[in-house]
């Protein structure tokens, strides 16, 4: 179990897994007031949180799917990357993509917050690539079937 140094400058609980084998935890919102969220606005939702990531780690933060397919409710630069080096309040870009105002309430679980592993890459330039049977085929390559 990865350990995580956590400051909860907010109100509401620190995120916790759902089931044994869940990968996410929910971030709440953390408001003074209730915030609406007009069709295609989007707001930047505060958690009350801080976290302190080791080395060679991030934190995914993710749409809910529950509000993503319910209300049109998602996270607009999804996955959105939180730096081992960052200290900063955790906040959360909601977008609303349906034509209802959305009302999001304190203490509303908003996004989900994925740690996980990464690697630091060092580019090297070279002339050519290896050959794979894919090679360049881009977007749509593999047809529809």
């Amino acid at each position: 179990m990865l350990k995580v140094n956590v400051v909860n400058r907010g109100h509401q609980p620190l995120p916790v897994y759902a089931t044994t084998q869940s990968a996410g935890m929910d971030l709440r919102a953390n408001l003074d007031e209730p915030v609406v969220l007009h069709p295609l606005e989007r707001r930047l939702i505060p958690t009350g949180l801080s976290i302190a990531l080791p080395e060679g780690y991030e934190a995914q933060v993710r749409p809910r799917s529950g509000l993503a397919l319910k209300k049109g409710i998602t996270v607009l630069n999804a996955p959105g990357t939180i730096d081992a080096d960052y200290r900063g309040e955790i906040g959360v870009v909601l977008i609303n993509l349906s034509q209802d105002d959305f009302v999001v309430n304190d203490g509303e679980r908003i996004a989900q917050m994925v740690v996980a592993r990464h690697e630091t890459v060092d580019f090297v330039c070279v002339e050519a690539l290896d050959d794979t049977e894919r090679g360049a085929g881009g977007y749509g390559h593999t047809g529809v079937k």
